[in-house]
């Protein structure tokens, strides 16, 4: 890949939507995250003194996503679910 190729990868990476989705905020002053670009399912966490995740947020000009519901439970509870499910179809 060349030079003009990387900046062009980099100017097109800069109109794509990034997107947070707080987790949770700690007592202890970190606050776990999720964080998207493009695709706002397809996220990795990732956990940020107050400060520092404001910065982020700023940086990267993020849409900030509501709080998932109740119930609905994050993609790793999801995936247990499943799992749990397809071991008691199997038996």
């Amino acid at each position: 890949m060349g030079q003009q190729e990387i900046n062009r990868s980099a100017t097109n990476l800069g109109a794509i939507r990034r997107y947070v989705r707080v987790c949770q905020r700690r007592a202890d002053g970190f606050v776990e995250f999720e964080f998207a670009i493009g695709d706002p399912a397809l996220a990795v966490e990732l956990m940020l003194p107050e400060a520092a995740f404001h910065e982020f947020c700023l940086t990267n000009e993020v849409i900030v996503l509501d709080p998932l519901q109740p119930g609905s439970g994050d993609w790793a509870s999801r995936l247990n679910a499943l799992s749990r499910q397809e071991i008691s179809d199997a038996v």
